[in-house]
């Protein structure tokens, strides 16, 4: 399966969604977070650095999940209002 180019805004929000899973992850070892979470801890590497700009979902829920994160907050975060409104 060939997967289409990811836009800029597509990019973009998969830095945000990176940089805020990094940052809820606190002094938390990658492989601590990834184990209770059930991923790779590449996976996660990847995740917050952006090169997966779009994780699967259960992913991302698994991962906020270990985080104590709400994941209509977390969308919130990374999706900018203007984005949401067009989306």
């Amino acid at each position: 399966m060939v997967r289409p180019i990811l836009s800029p805004a597509e990019r973009d929000r998969g830095r945000r969604l990176g940089a805020a899973l990094r940052q809820a992850r606190g002094d938390r070892s990658m492989v601590d977070v990834a184990a209770a979470s059930g991923i790779p801890v590449e996976t996660l590497r990847k995740i917050e650095t952006g090169r997966i700009a779009t994780p699967a979902f259960f992913t991302v829920a698994a991962l906020g999940s270990t985080l104590g994160l709400d994941l209509a907050a977390l969308a919130a975060h990374v999706v900018p209002a203007e984005d949401a409104a067009t989306a």
